[in-house]
Protein backbone atom coordinates (compact mmCIF):
# COMPACT_ATOMS: atom_id res chain seq x y z
CA UNK A 1 0.00 0.00 0.00
CA UNK A 2 1.48 3.32 -1.01
CA UNK A 3 2.61 5.82 1.90
CA UNK A 4 -0.59 8.21 2.52
CA UNK A 5 -0.64 10.47 5.05
CA UNK A 6 -1.10 9.16 8.56
CA UNK A 7 -4.12 11.26 8.67
CA UNK A 8 -5.84 10.17 5.75
CA UNK A 9 -5.14 6.67 6.90
CA UNK A 10 -6.47 7.02 10.66
CA UNK A 11 -9.29 8.88 9.31
CA UNK A 12 -10.05 6.18 7.11
CA UNK A 13 -9.67 3.01 9.58
CA UNK A 14 -11.08 5.00 12.45
CA UNK A 15 -14.99 4.67 10.15
CA UNK A 16 -14.56 0.89 11.18
CA UNK A 17 -13.22 1.10 14.57
CA UNK A 18 -16.75 -0.57 15.32
CA UNK A 19 -15.53 -4.41 13.61
CA UNK A 20 -13.80 -5.91 15.52
CA UNK A 21 -16.85 -5.61 18.08
CA UNK A 22 -19.17 -6.23 15.51
CA UNK A 23 -17.32 -9.64 15.13
CA UNK A 24 -16.85 -10.73 19.11
CA UNK A 25 -20.97 -9.98 19.19
CA UNK A 26 -21.54 -12.27 16.41
CA UNK A 27 -19.58 -15.10 18.52
CA UNK A 28 -20.81 -14.33 21.52
CA UNK A 29 -24.33 -15.10 19.72
CA UNK A 30 -23.80 -18.16 18.46
CA UNK A 31 -26.26 -19.82 20.84
CA UNK A 32 -28.87 -18.03 19.69
CA UNK A 33 -28.83 -18.41 15.85
CA UNK A 34 -31.31 -15.94 14.87
CA UNK A 35 -29.68 -13.19 16.37
CA UNK A 36 -26.08 -14.13 15.41
CA UNK A 37 -27.12 -14.14 11.69
CA UNK A 38 -29.13 -10.85 12.07
CA UNK A 39 -25.75 -9.45 13.54
CA UNK A 40 -23.69 -10.64 10.62
CA UNK A 41 -26.14 -9.58 7.89
CA UNK A 42 -26.68 -6.00 9.28
CA UNK A 43 -22.34 -6.11 9.80
CA UNK A 44 -21.95 -7.01 6.21
CA UNK A 45 -24.40 -4.57 4.60
CA UNK A 46 -22.80 -1.40 6.95
CA UNK A 47 -19.43 -3.08 5.58
CA UNK A 48 -20.26 -2.85 2.02
CA UNK A 49 -22.24 0.54 2.54
CA UNK A 50 -18.81 2.10 4.11
CA UNK A 51 -16.66 0.95 1.09
CA UNK A 52 -18.96 1.94 -1.42
CA UNK A 53 -19.28 5.50 0.58
CA UNK A 54 -15.64 5.73 0.64
CA UNK A 55 -15.00 4.50 -2.71
CA UNK A 56 -17.40 6.89 -4.52
CA UNK A 57 -15.89 9.99 -2.16
CA UNK A 58 -12.28 8.94 -2.14
CA UNK A 59 -10.83 9.84 -5.80
CA UNK A 60 -9.01 7.31 -7.80
CA UNK A 61 -5.12 8.24 -5.88
CA UNK A 62 -7.10 7.78 -2.24
CA UNK A 63 -6.62 4.54 0.14
CA UNK A 64 -9.56 2.40 1.22
CA UNK A 65 -9.41 0.65 4.63
CA UNK A 66 -8.95 -2.59 3.32
CA UNK A 67 -5.13 -4.10 2.83
CA UNK A 68 -4.71 -5.59 -0.83
CA UNK A 69 -3.33 -8.41 0.34
CA UNK A 70 -6.26 -9.43 2.78
CA UNK A 71 -8.89 -7.97 0.10
CA UNK A 72 -7.37 -10.49 -2.20
CA UNK A 73 -7.22 -13.59 -0.35
CA UNK A 74 -10.70 -13.05 1.89
CA UNK A 75 -12.06 -12.52 -2.07
CA UNK A 76 -10.99 -15.62 -3.37
CA UNK A 77 -11.97 -17.45 -0.04
CA UNK A 78 -15.40 -16.27 -0.25
CA UNK A 79 -15.50 -17.32 -4.20
CA UNK A 80 -14.25 -20.68 -3.36
CA UNK A 81 -16.94 -21.21 -1.21
CA UNK A 82 -19.46 -19.13 -2.90
CA UNK A 83 -18.90 -20.56 -7.02
CA UNK A 84 -20.01 -24.38 -5.84
CA UNK A 85 -23.38 -23.11 -5.01
CA UNK A 86 -23.68 -20.69 -8.32
CA UNK A 87 -22.32 -23.84 -10.42
CA UNK A 88 -24.34 -26.09 -8.91
CA UNK A 89 -27.84 -24.19 -8.91
CA UNK A 90 -29.35 -24.28 -12.50
CA UNK A 91 -30.06 -28.23 -12.35
CA UNK A 92 -30.19 -28.73 -8.80
CA UNK A 93 -33.17 -30.99 -7.31
CA UNK A 94 -34.64 -27.92 -5.70
CA UNK A 95 -33.77 -25.41 -7.97
CA UNK A 96 -35.51 -22.40 -5.91
CA UNK A 97 -33.46 -23.44 -2.98
CA UNK A 98 -30.46 -23.44 -4.41
CA UNK A 99 -30.65 -20.33 -6.01
CA UNK A 100 -31.60 -18.64 -2.79
CA UNK A 101 -28.79 -19.97 -0.97
CA UNK A 102 -26.69 -18.44 -3.98
CA UNK A 103 -28.56 -15.07 -3.44
CA UNK A 104 -28.31 -15.01 0.50
CA UNK A 105 -24.54 -16.08 0.61
CA UNK A 106 -23.68 -13.13 -1.28
CA UNK A 107 -23.41 -11.40 2.33
CA UNK A 108 -20.08 -13.79 2.82
CA UNK A 109 -18.18 -11.12 0.73
CA UNK A 110 -18.75 -8.38 2.72
CA UNK A 111 -18.50 -10.13 5.81
CA UNK A 112 -15.28 -11.15 4.94
CA UNK A 113 -13.55 -7.77 4.05
CA UNK A 114 -15.48 -6.88 7.57
CA UNK A 115 -13.83 -9.10 9.74
CA UNK A 116 -10.45 -8.45 7.51
CA UNK A 117 -10.59 -4.92 8.19
CA UNK A 118 -11.45 -5.75 11.75
CA UNK A 119 -8.31 -7.22 12.14
CA UNK A 120 -5.77 -4.91 9.93
CA UNK A 121 -4.57 -3.03 13.07
CA UNK A 122 -2.48 -4.64 15.89
CA UNK A 123 -5.15 -2.96 18.46
CA UNK A 124 -8.13 -5.30 16.52
CA UNK A 125 -6.08 -8.14 16.61
CA UNK A 126 -5.94 -7.99 20.57
CA UNK A 127 -9.66 -7.28 20.89
CA UNK A 128 -10.60 -9.75 18.61
CA UNK A 129 -8.15 -12.69 19.32
CA UNK A 130 -8.65 -11.98 23.21
CA UNK A 131 -12.65 -11.79 22.70
CA UNK A 132 -12.37 -15.38 21.30
CA UNK A 133 -10.36 -16.69 23.94
CA UNK A 134 -12.73 -14.88 26.72
CA UNK A 135 -15.76 -16.23 24.87
CA UNK A 136 -14.13 -19.80 24.89
CA UNK A 137 -13.19 -19.51 28.26
CA UNK A 138 -16.60 -18.62 29.95
CA UNK A 139 -18.37 -21.08 27.40
CA UNK A 140 -16.02 -23.99 29.21
CA UNK A 141 -16.59 -22.65 32.44
CA UNK A 142 -20.25 -22.71 32.09
CA UNK A 143 -19.87 -26.51 30.81
CA UNK A 144 -18.17 -27.72 33.58
CA UNK A 145 -20.60 -25.99 36.59
CA UNK A 146 -23.14 -27.80 34.22
CA UNK A 147 -21.13 -31.34 34.56
CA UNK A 148 -20.84 -30.06 38.42
CA UNK A 149 -24.55 -28.96 39.25
CA UNK A 150 -26.75 -30.33 35.84
CA UNK A 151 -27.31 -27.60 34.54
CA UNK A 152 -25.71 -24.90 32.71
CA UNK A 153 -26.08 -21.42 34.11
CA UNK A 154 -26.07 -19.47 30.97
CA UNK A 155 -28.50 -21.53 29.04
CA UNK A 156 -30.60 -21.24 31.95
CA UNK A 157 -30.58 -17.67 32.65
CA UNK A 158 -31.31 -17.34 28.36
CA UNK A 159 -33.89 -20.15 28.41
CA UNK A 160 -35.59 -17.98 31.23
CA UNK A 161 -35.88 -14.81 29.71
CA UNK A 162 -37.17 -16.49 26.92
CA UNK A 163 -39.77 -18.09 28.83
CA UNK A 164 -40.52 -14.79 30.52
CA UNK A 165 -40.67 -12.83 27.40
CA UNK A 166 -42.48 -15.30 25.39
CA UNK A 167 -43.92 -17.88 27.29
CA UNK A 168 -42.09 -20.60 26.22
CA UNK A 169 -38.46 -21.78 26.54
CA UNK A 170 -36.25 -22.99 23.46
CA UNK A 171 -36.62 -26.28 23.61
CA UNK A 172 -39.44 -28.78 24.04
CA UNK A 173 -39.78 -31.56 27.23
CA UNK A 174 -38.21 -34.71 24.96
CA UNK A 175 -35.43 -32.40 23.91
CA UNK A 176 -34.37 -32.02 27.71
CA UNK A 177 -35.36 -35.62 28.79
CA UNK A 178 -33.12 -37.14 25.94
CA UNK A 179 -30.24 -35.67 25.48
CA UNK A 180 -27.02 -37.54 26.89
CA UNK A 181 -24.14 -35.13 26.71
CA UNK A 182 -22.87 -31.95 28.10
CA UNK A 183 -24.89 -29.15 25.80
CA UNK A 184 -23.75 -25.71 27.83
CA UNK A 185 -24.81 -22.78 26.52
CA UNK A 186 -26.45 -23.87 23.43
CA UNK A 187 -28.92 -26.24 25.13
CA UNK A 188 -30.13 -29.40 24.77
CA UNK A 189 -31.71 -28.71 21.60
CA UNK A 190 -28.48 -27.49 19.68
CA UNK A 191 -25.66 -29.93 20.49
CA UNK A 192 -22.90 -27.93 19.01
CA UNK A 193 -20.81 -27.41 22.37
CA UNK A 194 -17.98 -29.34 21.90
CA UNK A 195 -17.39 -28.97 18.15
CA UNK A 196 -17.50 -24.63 18.64
CA UNK A 197 -15.31 -25.08 21.64
CA UNK A 198 -12.69 -27.33 19.46
CA UNK A 199 -12.84 -24.94 16.81
CA UNK A 200 -12.14 -21.72 19.66
CA UNK A 201 -9.39 -23.89 21.66
CA UNK A 202 -6.33 -22.36 19.50
CA UNK A 203 -7.63 -19.05 20.43
CA UNK A 204 -7.81 -19.42 23.89
CA UNK A 205 -4.85 -21.85 24.30
CA UNK A 206 -2.42 -19.09 22.52
CA UNK A 207 -3.73 -16.55 25.04
CA UNK A 208 -3.35 -18.46 28.02
CA UNK A 209 0.34 -19.52 26.95
CA UNK A 210 0.97 -15.85 26.04
CA UNK A 211 -0.33 -14.88 29.37
CA UNK A 212 0.63 -17.47 31.71
CA UNK A 213 3.30 -19.74 29.92
CA UNK A 214 3.10 -23.41 29.86
CA UNK A 215 1.34 -23.87 32.78
CA UNK A 216 -1.39 -21.81 31.59
CA UNK A 217 -1.34 -23.63 28.41
CA UNK A 218 -1.95 -26.54 30.14
CA UNK A 219 -4.85 -25.36 32.55
CA UNK A 220 -6.78 -24.27 29.77
CA UNK A 221 -6.39 -27.42 27.64
CA UNK A 222 -6.90 -29.41 30.52
CA UNK A 223 -10.44 -27.61 31.27
CA UNK A 224 -11.08 -27.19 27.34
CA UNK A 225 -10.52 -31.17 27.61
CA UNK A 226 -13.00 -31.76 29.69
CA UNK A 227 -15.67 -29.66 28.40
CA UNK A 228 -15.14 -30.78 24.72
CA UNK A 229 -14.87 -34.61 25.95
CA UNK A 230 -17.83 -34.18 28.08
CA UNK A 231 -19.42 -32.49 24.88
CA UNK A 232 -19.83 -36.14 23.32
CA UNK A 233 -19.11 -34.90 19.88
CA UNK A 234 -16.99 -37.59 18.76
CA UNK A 235 -15.55 -35.21 15.45
CA UNK A 236 -14.85 -32.53 18.29
CA UNK A 237 -12.79 -35.02 20.23
CA UNK A 238 -10.76 -35.81 16.69
CA UNK A 239 -10.65 -32.00 15.94
CA UNK A 240 -9.00 -31.23 19.49
CA UNK A 241 -6.64 -33.87 19.56
CA UNK A 242 -5.20 -32.03 16.70
CA UNK A 243 -5.29 -28.37 18.32
CA UNK A 244 -3.46 -30.27 21.17
CA UNK A 245 -0.71 -31.87 19.30
CA UNK A 246 0.18 -28.70 16.97
CA UNK A 247 -0.30 -26.20 20.06
CA UNK A 248 1.25 -28.13 22.50
CA UNK A 249 4.45 -28.85 19.88
CA UNK A 250 5.13 -25.61 20.03
CA UNK A 251 4.69 -24.85 23.48
CA UNK A 252 5.44 -27.89 25.95
CA UNK A 253 8.06 -29.38 23.29
CA UNK A 254 8.05 -33.08 22.29
CA UNK A 255 8.77 -34.29 25.82
CA UNK A 256 6.67 -32.30 27.76
CA UNK A 257 3.88 -32.84 25.16
CA UNK A 258 3.75 -36.61 26.23
CA UNK A 259 4.15 -36.52 29.34
CA UNK A 260 0.85 -34.43 29.09
CA UNK A 261 -0.55 -36.79 26.68
CA UNK A 262 -0.20 -39.70 29.33
CA UNK A 263 -1.51 -37.74 32.36
CA UNK A 264 -4.25 -37.34 29.53
CA UNK A 265 -4.81 -40.53 29.27
CA UNK A 266 -5.18 -40.97 32.94
CA UNK A 267 -7.33 -38.37 33.46
CA UNK A 268 -9.98 -39.74 30.43
CA UNK A 269 -9.91 -42.98 32.46
CA UNK A 270 -11.22 -41.30 35.51
CA UNK A 271 -13.39 -39.19 33.65
CA UNK A 272 -14.65 -42.51 32.33
CA UNK A 273 -15.29 -44.13 35.28
CA UNK A 274 -17.87 -41.61 36.78
CA UNK A 275 -19.45 -40.27 33.36
CA UNK A 276 -22.08 -42.63 32.14
CA UNK A 277 -22.44 -40.45 29.39
CA UNK A 278 -19.18 -41.05 28.38
CA UNK A 279 -19.67 -44.69 28.95
CA UNK A 280 -22.26 -44.65 25.97
CA UNK A 281 -20.20 -42.37 23.76
CA UNK A 282 -17.00 -45.21 23.94
CA UNK A 283 -19.07 -48.08 23.99
CA UNK A 284 -20.93 -46.89 21.03
CA UNK A 285 -17.91 -46.33 19.50
CA UNK A 286 -16.28 -49.87 19.96
CA UNK A 287 -19.10 -51.47 17.77
CA UNK A 288 -16.86 -50.49 14.89
CA UNK A 289 -14.68 -53.33 16.09
CA UNK A 290 -17.40 -55.85 14.50
CA UNK A 291 -16.75 -57.39 11.86
CA UNK A 292 -20.18 -56.70 9.90
CA UNK A 293 -21.46 -53.20 8.30
CA UNK A 294 -24.23 -52.98 10.75
CA UNK A 295 -21.19 -52.24 13.41
CA UNK A 296 -19.62 -49.97 11.63
CA UNK A 297 -22.40 -48.13 11.11
CA UNK A 298 -23.65 -48.27 14.92
CA UNK A 299 -20.56 -46.83 15.62
CA UNK A 300 -21.10 -44.15 13.43
CA UNK A 301 -24.47 -43.12 14.72
CA UNK A 302 -26.03 -44.09 11.00
CA UNK A 303 -23.23 -41.68 9.52
CA UNK A 304 -22.23 -45.50 7.12
CA UNK A 305 -25.69 -45.59 5.48
CA UNK A 306 -25.77 -41.35 4.98
CA UNK A 307 -22.73 -41.75 3.42
CA UNK A 308 -23.63 -44.58 0.80
CA UNK A 309 -25.93 -42.22 -0.34
CA UNK A 310 -24.32 -39.61 -0.79
CA UNK A 311 -21.90 -42.03 -3.05
CA UNK A 312 -24.89 -42.31 -4.63
CA UNK A 313 -25.58 -38.68 -5.29
CA UNK A 314 -22.11 -38.86 -6.71
CA UNK A 315 -22.83 -41.14 -9.32
CA UNK A 316 -25.93 -39.39 -10.00
CA UNK A 317 -24.84 -36.24 -10.71
CA UNK A 318 -20.96 -36.31 -10.64
CA UNK A 319 -20.14 -32.62 -12.42
CA UNK A 320 -22.15 -30.20 -10.60
CA UNK A 321 -23.82 -32.24 -7.51
CA UNK A 322 -28.00 -31.93 -6.88
CA UNK A 323 -27.28 -28.79 -5.45
CA UNK A 324 -26.93 -26.79 -2.08
CA UNK A 325 -29.10 -27.86 0.86
CA UNK A 326 -30.55 -30.68 -1.88
CA UNK A 327 -29.15 -33.44 0.06
CA UNK A 328 -32.72 -34.08 1.97
CA UNK A 329 -34.32 -34.08 -1.22
CA UNK A 330 -32.25 -36.52 -3.13
CA UNK A 331 -32.31 -38.75 0.09
CA UNK A 332 -35.60 -40.68 -0.41
CA UNK A 333 -33.84 -42.23 -3.90
CA UNK A 334 -30.64 -42.70 -2.43
CA UNK A 335 -31.21 -44.65 1.10
CA UNK A 336 -29.12 -47.90 0.54
CA UNK A 337 -31.94 -49.56 3.47
CA UNK A 338 -35.25 -47.20 2.73
CA UNK A 339 -37.33 -49.76 4.94
CA UNK A 340 -34.90 -49.83 8.31
CA UNK A 341 -35.69 -47.09 10.92
CA UNK A 342 -32.13 -44.94 10.85
CA UNK A 343 -29.66 -45.79 13.58
CA UNK A 344 -30.08 -41.64 14.16
CA UNK A 345 -33.59 -41.84 15.45
CA UNK A 346 -36.72 -40.48 13.67
CA UNK A 347 -36.38 -38.88 10.34
CA UNK A 348 -34.75 -38.12 7.05
CA UNK A 349 -30.53 -37.52 6.53
CA UNK A 350 -29.99 -33.72 5.72
CA UNK A 351 -27.01 -33.47 4.60
CA UNK A 352 -23.87 -35.86 4.33
CA UNK A 353 -22.06 -35.18 7.54
CA UNK A 354 -18.60 -35.46 5.65
CA UNK A 355 -16.92 -32.23 3.75
CA UNK A 356 -15.62 -34.11 0.69
CA UNK A 357 -18.73 -36.34 0.36
CA UNK A 358 -20.99 -33.04 1.03
CA UNK A 359 -18.83 -31.04 -1.47
CA UNK A 360 -18.98 -33.46 -4.21
CA UNK A 361 -22.94 -34.70 -3.24
CA UNK A 362 -24.22 -31.13 -3.58
CA UNK A 363 -21.59 -29.60 -5.62
CA UNK A 364 -20.46 -32.06 -7.59
CA UNK A 365 -16.16 -32.96 -9.02
CA UNK A 366 -16.20 -28.42 -9.77
CA UNK A 367 -17.16 -27.86 -5.80
CA UNK A 368 -14.79 -30.14 -4.75
CA UNK A 369 -12.03 -28.69 -7.09
CA UNK A 370 -12.58 -24.96 -6.20
CA UNK A 371 -12.01 -26.22 -2.71
CA UNK A 372 -9.07 -27.81 -3.37
CA UNK A 373 -7.86 -24.67 -4.57
CA UNK A 374 -8.45 -22.75 -1.75
CA UNK A 375 -6.99 -25.13 0.16
CA UNK A 376 -3.77 -24.32 -2.23
CA UNK A 377 -4.11 -20.29 -1.66
CA UNK A 378 -4.33 -20.97 2.01
CA UNK A 379 -1.64 -22.71 2.08
CA UNK A 380 0.08 -20.77 -1.07
CA UNK A 381 0.18 -17.61 1.49
CA UNK A 382 1.16 -19.16 4.47
CA UNK A 383 4.47 -20.08 2.48
CA UNK A 384 5.04 -16.58 1.03
CA UNK A 385 4.33 -14.75 4.49
CA UNK A 386 7.11 -14.03 6.67
CA UNK A 387 7.89 -14.79 10.60
CA UNK A 388 5.62 -12.52 12.10
CA UNK A 389 2.67 -13.03 10.03
CA UNK A 390 2.60 -16.35 10.13
CA UNK A 391 3.09 -15.96 13.96
CA UNK A 392 0.20 -13.42 13.72
CA UNK A 393 -2.18 -15.83 12.16
CA UNK A 394 -0.81 -18.98 13.50
CA UNK A 395 -4.30 -19.21 15.83
CA UNK A 396 -6.55 -18.52 13.17
CA UNK A 397 -4.82 -21.31 10.51
CA UNK A 398 -5.03 -23.99 13.04
CA UNK A 399 -9.03 -23.14 13.82
CA UNK A 400 -9.51 -23.22 10.15
CA UNK A 401 -7.63 -25.86 9.27
CA UNK A 402 -9.12 -28.40 12.02
CA UNK A 403 -12.76 -27.22 11.09
CA UNK A 404 -12.16 -28.62 7.16
CA UNK A 405 -9.75 -31.51 8.26
CA UNK A 406 -11.28 -34.16 5.73
CA UNK A 407 -10.37 -37.50 7.84
CA UNK A 408 -13.71 -36.37 10.15
CA UNK A 409 -17.26 -36.29 10.35
CA UNK A 410 -18.76 -32.38 10.40
CA UNK A 411 -21.85 -30.44 10.08
CA UNK A 412 -23.07 -29.47 6.83
CA UNK A 413 -20.54 -26.43 5.73
CA UNK A 414 -23.62 -24.44 3.26
CA UNK A 415 -25.62 -24.31 6.25
CA UNK A 416 -26.17 -20.81 8.30
CA UNK A 417 -24.50 -21.46 11.08
CA UNK A 418 -21.63 -24.14 10.09
CA UNK A 419 -20.71 -22.08 7.12
CA UNK A 420 -20.39 -18.40 9.06
CA UNK A 421 -18.61 -19.99 11.75
CA UNK A 422 -15.81 -21.54 8.53
CA UNK A 423 -16.04 -18.17 6.85
CA UNK A 424 -15.04 -16.48 9.93
CA UNK A 425 -12.11 -18.50 10.82
CA UNK A 426 -11.19 -17.78 6.99
CA UNK A 427 -11.57 -13.97 7.40
CA UNK A 428 -9.76 -14.31 10.76
CA UNK A 429 -6.61 -15.89 8.51
CA UNK A 430 -6.87 -13.45 6.31
CA UNK A 431 -6.93 -10.13 8.01
CA UNK A 432 -4.25 -11.18 10.64
CA UNK A 433 -1.90 -12.52 7.58
CA UNK A 434 -1.68 -9.72 6.46
CA UNK A 435 -2.11 -7.42 9.36
CA UNK A 436 0.09 -4.40 10.06
CA UNK A 437 2.22 -4.11 13.13
CA UNK A 438 2.62 -0.44 12.63
CA UNK A 439 0.05 1.09 15.13
CA UNK A 440 0.31 4.18 12.68
CA UNK A 441 -2.03 2.58 10.42
CA UNK A 442 -5.29 2.40 13.19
Amino acid sequence: MPNWPAETRTVRWRAFAWTPYWVLAFVALWPLPGPAEGVLALGALAVLAVLAQMAISAGKNRPLPLDRGAAALATALFAVYWLPELLSAPDALDRSRALKEVAADLRYLPFLWGVAIALHAARGRRVVFAGLALVAGVWTLDALLQAVLGASPLFWSLDGLKRAVGGEGFCSAEEWLSVDRLSGVFGPCNLKLGLVLASLSPFALAAASRRFGAVGWSVAAVALGIAILLGGARAAWISYALVLGFSGWRVLGARRLLAFAAAGVVAMAALYAVSPELQQRVARTTLALQSDGAGMDGALSGRGRIWQGAACMVRGHPLNGVGVRGFRVAWPHCDPAPGQPPAWGAGEAYHAHQLVLELLGETGVLGLLLWLAGAWLVWRSWRQADTAARERARPALLALAVTVFPFNTHLAFYSTFWGGLALLLAGLYAGALHGRTDERSL
